[in-house]
């Protein structure tokens, strides 16, 4: 007897339909259909299974495709559609409900299921697909049920899942309400910006960073507090979105970083990888594909501390992805992409002792050892960071200062408000522009129009820094955030002024003080 089950496939952040199809052969029992090793070993979880429960092993032999066979399938994720297959085959469970669900799990030795990855985009590919349900592992359950119009039926083992295709036992599918999802206890972090003292000229160029999603760099000597702020960083970003949430999860899904029974995503992501990452794991790939660090990252913060500590090739691969917001990953037998729109936050020490320009303390570092340090950071990267900032150490009587500076919650208030001028701006624009970083030559054009003034002073300061045709863009850029901060429509010679300011790190600059 001939018995199609229904299970998926992960390429990229999606996922691609298997029909795993069990028939009676006489040649003894074979599994075909381009499966790795986790896969082909599934036949002795089953075997455990099966014995720990006392089920009956299917006496005759069998063959198992699995469709389509040009396509690797990878992992133990089998093990259930396999398990069920073979039983229906067998005869010793209906296969009247078996086209109604898509089926995936992995099974321990005692028959009890464990957690998958890309639970999310099999759920999305179930509903496009038109089943009833999705028969899933319970633990993954909630991340499933995001799904509006799809049975989630969570399984703790593999008699639950024969029990309720026999329909001996009745599993309530799972639900869940977005809108609790979304609900942000802003009381649950345990970091603030009214923690940091001082640096009010910091703080600000955060908030126009987050205001306008761009990139950004601080240089200063250790212990400026370059790092307390940007871990706190997030606490001023405007909420994800359900889109943003959901493409978000399913990135975390895929990459097996959610944790069990988790839901949605629904604070932006922020990534903080040690320098001695390698280019793979900060871009993603591998034999067998996976998102790197900048898609954890996407719509959300990548922070790289000690930037100039990082290989010089695992900074070079950013260059792309950090202009195009996505990675292609290229194998021979396929390609993926992954999104990986992030916001960029670097921290490096201006010198290799890192107190060049400290007003407190001496630096012992020639001109050729601070040339070689700042080298380290390729003029091409550079120029993709929107907002270059000097952080130099807060003196004592502003430390010693115990009047609470402004919450990030205050912050966050004009973040979104600015946010919002930029979703009404970009909404009809067609190119998932979002806010303001994000705008192409053509938007640059339309909404980043300068008066006479304006346009003399950028002049002065392209010449006098010696700065890029793409730095010319981003200062634009900047200026546009800082003018939707103001809430004004036209931008003018101050904003100009200040988002040159935030160029003043260039490295030319830099090194002509």
């Amino acid at each position: 007897m001939l018995v199609k089950v229904f299970a998926a496939a992960i390429q990229g952040i999606s996922a691609t339909e298997i029909t795993i199809e069990v028939n009676q052969s006489g040649t003894g029992f074979a599994l075909v259909g381009l499966a790795d090793k986790a896969v082909i070993e599934s036949r002795e979880r089953i075997y455990s299974a099966f014995r720990h429960n006392q089920l009956a092993f299917p006496g005759r032999p069998q063959v198992i495709n699995m469709a389509p066979a040009d396509f690797k399938k990878e992992g133990a994720i089998y093990d259930l559609p396999l398990a069920i297959g073979m039983l229906a085959c067998d005869g010793a469970l209906p296969n009247d409900k078996l086209s109604d669900y898509m089926i995936m799990g992995e099974l321990s030795l005692d028959g009890s299921l464990n957690a998958i990855h890309g639970a999310l985009p099999m759920a999305l590919l179930a509903k496009e697909k038109g089943y009833k349900g999705f028969i899933l592992p319970t633990v993954n359950a909630r991340e499933a049920a995001v799904v509006n119009d799809l049975d989630i039926i969570p399984a703790k083992n593999l008699v639950d899942v024969i029990e309720f295709l026999k329909g001996a036992h009745a599993i309530e599918p799972l639900k869940i309400d977005l809108h609790n999802e979304f609900e942000c206890d802003e009381e649950s972090w345990n970091i603030d910006f009214c923690d940091v003292k001082g640096q009010d000229s910091v703080k600000r160029a955060f908030e126009v960073a987050a205001a306008g999603g761009h990139n950004i760099i601080l240089v200063g000597p250790p212990g400026a507090g370059k790092s307390m702020m940007s871990k706190r960083f997030p606490t001023i970003l405007p909420p994800l979105t359900l889109d943003e949430a959901l493409e978000t999860t399913k990135i975390h899904s895929v990459a097996g970083k959610l944790e069990n029974n988790a839901g949605l995503v629904t604070r932006r992501p922020f990534r903080n990888p040690h320098h001695t990452i390698s280019d793979t794991a900060l871009v993603g790939g591998g034999s067998y594909p996976q998102p790197g660090e900048i898609s954890l990252a996407h719509n959300g913060v990548l922070f790289l501390d000690e930037l100039p500590e990082f290989k010089r090739s695992v900074l070079e691969v950013m260059r792309q992805p950090l202009e195009d917001r996505k990675i292609t990953v290229s194998r021979t037998r396929l390609t993926v992409e992954y999104p990986a729109s992030f916001m960029l936050i670097a921290s490096m020490n201006p010198c290799p002792c890192g107190y060049y320009n400290d007003p407190t303390h001496e630096c012992h570092c020639t001109p050729g050892e601070v040339q070689r340090y700042l080298s380290r950071i390729s003029g091409p990267l550079l120029d993709r960071i929107d907002m270059h900032i000097e952080i130099v150490p807060v003196p004592f009587s502003q430390l010693a200062n115990k009047r609470l500076s402004e919450t990030s919650a205050e912050i966050r208030a004009r973040v979104v408000k600015a946010r919002n001028i930029q979703t009404t701006r970009f909404c009809n624009s067609g190119n998932g522009i979002h806010c303001n970083a994000q705008m192409g030559s053509r938007e640059i054009r339309k909404y980043c129009k300068l008066d006479e003034d304006s346009s003399q002073l950028l002049a002065k300061a392209m010449n006098k820094y010696g700065l890029s045709a793409r730095a010319y863009d981003r200062i634009l850029k900047l200026a546009r955030t800082i003018a939707d901060l103001a809430g004004e429509e036209n931008i003018a010679s101050k904003h100009i002024l200040e988002a040159i300011n935030y160029r003043n790190l260039d490295k030319s600059s830099w090194l002509l003080r």
